[in-house]
């Protein structure tokens, strides 16, 4: 049977359906026989992660084996970083990129390589960066892919993979946020792609969580000229919908509410939906009172002009880092016999909320419900209220009680349970404490960056979440000087340790620097302060005395003279508090405290708003080996719906790939892979063979790095 026909019987998504094939066959060239595109990030702009594709189904999925793989850097181990990539595949090519952003282009069908880009070539330490996906545009015979590397935006030929010299500077232009009215220029950068609307490629961006950081504006470019279209300001300037939910000219010096984890766009209605995350500092907002629009929001604009249409905020006055961490599903829901076409943000404290997409109306009911005020933090203004939804129900946990500390680690019991206990825990929204505050769901979800699967000719999401609990620790700028620290320190406390970690040993893509005097002199290092790079904001903010004091201390080259008065306590930008860092709530085997499952994976009728099922999601042989049931791990990365009755996913610590029953929840097959799938899969038809591919870069959670994309099809 075509496995377009089931679909096209619903009327809701014919159309939609009939329009993505004329999308994938409208080229001048000779098109292979039946070839299904996974053709925008994530399967679509309405990233659904659907293909409506059956030739692997339920029945036959125990078949499926590895036909390809490919090395992205040549299996060179000094160029391995982490891959959270999810290939395109267009009219039978496979384009992806590497930890350090080569592009290239496959034979979907065999691996075999066709053309490669390398932006550093020559670089003996190329600069990695996580590319979560590409942009593909195509009119007539003009075909290209869009990428951000750095702070730049690269368009390729996609026929030959070199650089579109009519675009910009040769082929790139360089993404920078100016801010004249204070002097100041910082440069953006993007791991999720943009879309394209007419002519306009519409980016959010990443920005730095600490303080010094730019907002997050929404720009869109000519995809001919490079020029930029328009710019939403996501903390409003004067004038502007949304600026007096700041203290005066907050933009000036706050920053954040960026967009970071990608947009999705409805192409017949030209709105894109902007998910954006937290305003810095994180976790405290002593000078920044107020709701703080837009971060923390949905927001719907106009894509031919960024003007706001409607928006939602789902966290105000966030100071929990509870970023919408994954684009917005786009889908049409039948409601008591009417249909709705919907938008539903799934979040990082485990909720979903649906809203009309036209005019941002919930679907279901969301009740402003009173949160505790109380705080211990001198400055702080804490929102009274924060919205629930009342459908779906959460999909992960949301508190962790004394009885649920698990008992793998029984050395350790006691001092587990007197963390649990002096830290607050009475409320979802417990505001952060200097003795501790438990964050539950934690910071990498409930849902994460992953996001979410959606089965448009049924309404049902496929969602999978992590339970792992944090305990967010607070303190007092002035504690630093009372521990004698030296100005250096104090400022790598406040604004470094976040991301390079107290022991100065980075995270996940974060490098270390640990001996940073070996690998860069102090004009490089002030250099890199005032300008930034990849990951790493500008802290141009910063005085030459500040920047001096801290540099002595990068570099081991601190003195007498070094002393806690160095650094000026009325910079307004300065914070009177920091924290400790993302502690994880773990025993010492690492497993989180709390009793599994510690990951799930879960299906729920968005039609209804009802969770159908709930199955742990991964299992760790060592305690399957003691008899323990299936705990499920932690996961980074997202599924893949199919019209064959099967979720894909990989995204576990346990390095598998599997496929799940979409109607039961039930685990019908799984493959070991070389390396941990932190990736969402996609999956196309090419020559009448349908395939399914992942990248297996590994690198997070202690597990191994690779280069490696696998291709999947039955015998």
């Amino acid at each position: 049977m075509n496995p377009l026909l089931k679909v096209l019987k619903e009327p809701v998504i014919a159309v939609g359906i009939i329009a993505m094939l004329f999308s994938s066959c409208s080229s001048e060239e000779t098109k292979r026989v039946d070839t299904y595109n996974w053709s925008a990030y994530l399967g679509g702009s309405d990233r659904n992660h659907y293909a409506p594709l059956d030739q692997i189904n339920k029945y036959n999925v125990e078949s499926l084996r590895p036909v390809w793989e490919y090395h992205a850097e040549k299996s060179d181990s000094s160029r391995m970083g982490i891959l959270e990539h999810n290939s395109l595949i267009i009219d039978g090519v496979l384009y992806g990129a590497s930890a350090t952003l080569k592009i290239f282009a496959l034979d979907a069908e065999t691996g075999e390589e066709q053309w490669n880009y390398d932006y550093q070539a020559g670089n003996k330490k190329p600069r990695r960066q996580i590319s979560r996906g590409l942009t593909y545009y195509a009119q007539g015979s003009d075909k290209r892919i869009y990428y951000t590397a750095g702070s730049e935006l690269l368009a390729l030929d996609a026929n030959t993979g070199k650089p579109l010299v009519s675009f910009g500077n040769k082929g790139r232009i360089t993404l920078k946020l100016t801010l004249e009215e204070i002097g100041k220029k910082f440069n953006l950068r993007a791991s999720s792609p943009g879309v394209i609307y007419n002519d306009l490629y519409i980016l959010g961006c990443q920005v730095g969580e600490s303080l010094g950081s730019p907002p997050g504006d929404i720009q869109a470019y000519n995809i001919h000229t490079g020029e930029l279209a328009w710019s939403f300001h996501t903390i409003p300037r004067p004038g502007e919908y949304g600026y007096h939910t700041w203290p005066e000219d907050a933009w000036k010096y706050i920053g954040g509410a960026n967009a970071w984890s990608g947009l999705s766009l409805d192409t017949a209605s030209g709105i894109v939906y902007v998910p954006t995350g937290s305003a810095t500092f994180d976790f405290y907002g002593g000078n920044r009172s107020g709701a703080n629009l837009f971060a923390n929001s949905l927001i719907a604009l106009k894509a031919n002009t960024g003007e706001r249409i409607w928006h939602y905020q789902i966290v105000h006055h966030d100071l929990w880092d509870r970023d919408l961490p994954a684009p917005p599903n786009l889908i049409t829901l039948n409601r008591n016999g009417s249909l709705v076409e919907a938008v539903a943000q799934v979040t990082k404290h485990g909720y979903i909320y649906v809203f009309d997409r036209h005019t941002g109306r919930p679907v279901f009911p969301i009740v402003e419900q009173p949160v505790p005020v109380d705080t211990e933090l001198n400055g702080e203004k804490i929102w009274p209220t924060q919205p629930i939804p009342v459908k779906p129900p959460p999909f992960t946990r949301m508190s962790f009680q004394e009885h649920e500390i698990g008992n793998l680690d029984p050395a350790s019991k006691d001092s587990l349970v007197d963390i649990w206990r002096r830290a607050r825990k009475d409320h979802l929204y417990s505001p952060p404490t200097k003795e501790g505050t438990l964050v539950f769901p934690g910071f990498t979800g409930g849902a994460e960056w992953g996001g979410a699967a959606v089965d448009p000719t049924k309404g049902i999401m496929y969602i999978n979440s992590n339970e792992m609990p944090n305990v967010l620790y607070m303190k007092e700028t002035n504690e630093l000087k009372n521990q004698g620290l030296s100005a250096g320190a104090r400022i790598y406390q406040t604004y470094c340790v976040s991301c390079h970690g107290t022991d100065m040993d980075g995270k996940g893509n974060i490098p270390p620097i640990v001996d940073l005097n070996s690998k860069m002199n102090r004009n490089q290092l002030d250099s890199l302060l005032i300008l930034g790079r990849n990951m790493m904001p500008t802290f141009s903010h910063l005085s030459e005395e500040q920047r001096e004091a801290v540099s002595n201390y990068l570099l081991g080259q601190e003195s007498a003279s070094d002393d806690i008065h160095q650094v000026s306590e009325n910079d307004k930008v300065l914070s009177r508090y920091n924290f400790t860092g993302y502690n994880r709530f773990v025993d010492c085997y690492d497993n989180p405290v709390i009793d599994p499952p510690w990951g799930q994976l879960s299906a729920i009728d968005l039609n209804k708003g009802e969770i159908l099922w709930q199955v742990p999601l991964g299992e760790l042989d060592v305690l399957t080996a003691k008899g323990i049931p299936k705990t499920g791990t932690e996961n980074l990365g997202g599924p893949v719906v199919t019209s064959g009755g099967l979720v894909f996913i990989a995204a576990t610590k346990d390095e598998y790939l599997r496929a799940f029953d979409q109607e039961s929840g039930d685990e019908v097959w799984k493959y070991k892979l070389p390396a941990a799938g932190y990736a969402t899969p996609s999956t196309y038809m090419v020559n009448g063979k349908q395939f399914l591919v992942i990248a297996c870069g590994g690198g997070r959670m202690g597990t191994v790095r690779s280069d490696r994309y696998i291709a999947f099809s039955l015998p």
